[in-house]
């Protein structure tokens, strides 16, 4: 049985975006379509929404209200769809008077290691629910060794790596890496290190782009074309 074309996707996001996980579902959906003429291998990588925040966070209210101007009304409407977005992918996502934004980077140090065991899709899914479901800070290192050690990870290696700095060198330059393609804003797919697709798209978009991927050619490449962002930017939003 055929396994199909050989397709890299690597996906540019955060584990405090929605959308993030709203793009990933709906990508799911379009690679179980595919099933037999795509052969998908994915890579999570790091983007902060939030470098500069504090490791106690920020209300989500007040970090919209100062960052995107929105009133809180406009604020409630926005949260108000996205959880019917999320419901209608299968994600529940949670939102309350109380829910805050965090500082993510030592969750992406985390998810780089997670990568080199073969878990980073696990460990992704786990910090999701872990922020959207239950409210619980990315940041904090007793949520993302709680997180390591419920998709299979050594807590023990989770310990050492957070109490130390082990991953920050590699996450730094893998953000510097993508920023320096072009990428600035989240979620992105790089899709055989040449096309990028930006957004949260439905899944029949997905596949429309993903078999014209495929039909251009199977090569995959293992980092991003040095002329990524002068290539083709097959969709966005």
């Amino acid at each position: 049985m055929t396994k199909g074309i050989p397709m890299q996707i690597d996906i540019v996001s955060d584990v405090v975006c929605p959308w993030c996980i709203i793009g990933y579902k709906n990508l799911e959906q379009a690679i179980d379509r595919l099933d037999g003429q795509v052969d998908v291998k994915l890579r999570w990588h790091a983007f902060e929404l939030n470098p500069d925040m504090g490791s106690e966070g920020q209300n989500l209210s007040e970090h919209i209200k100062e960052k995107y101007g929105l009133t809180p009304d406009q604020s409630a409407e926005n949260r108000d769809r996205i959880s019917m977005m999320g419901e209608n992918v299968g994600f529940d996502i949670r939102f309350s008077s109380d829910s805050r934004i965090y500082n993510t980077f030592d969750a992406h140090r985390m998810l780089y290691w997670a990568g080199k065991e073969g878990k980073q899709t696990e460990l992704k899914m786990a910090l999701f629910r872990a922020y959207f479901q239950e409210g619980e800070n990315p940041g904090d290192h007793g949520v993302l060794k709680r997180a390591a050690e419920e998709v299979g990870l050594s807590p023990e290696e989770a310990v050492e790596i957070l109490d130390g700095d082990l991953f920050a060198k590699e996450v730094r330059a893998e953000q510097e890496e993508f920023s320096k393609a072009g990428i600035t804003s989240v979620p992105t797919y790089v899709v055989n290190g040449k096309f990028a697709i930006t957004g949260g798209h439905p899944p029949e978009v997905f596949e429309q782009a993903l078999s014209e991927i495929a039909r251009q050619g199977s090569d995959t490449d293992d980092g991003l074309d040095d002329d990524m962002n002068n290539g083709e930017v097959i969709l966005e939003n």
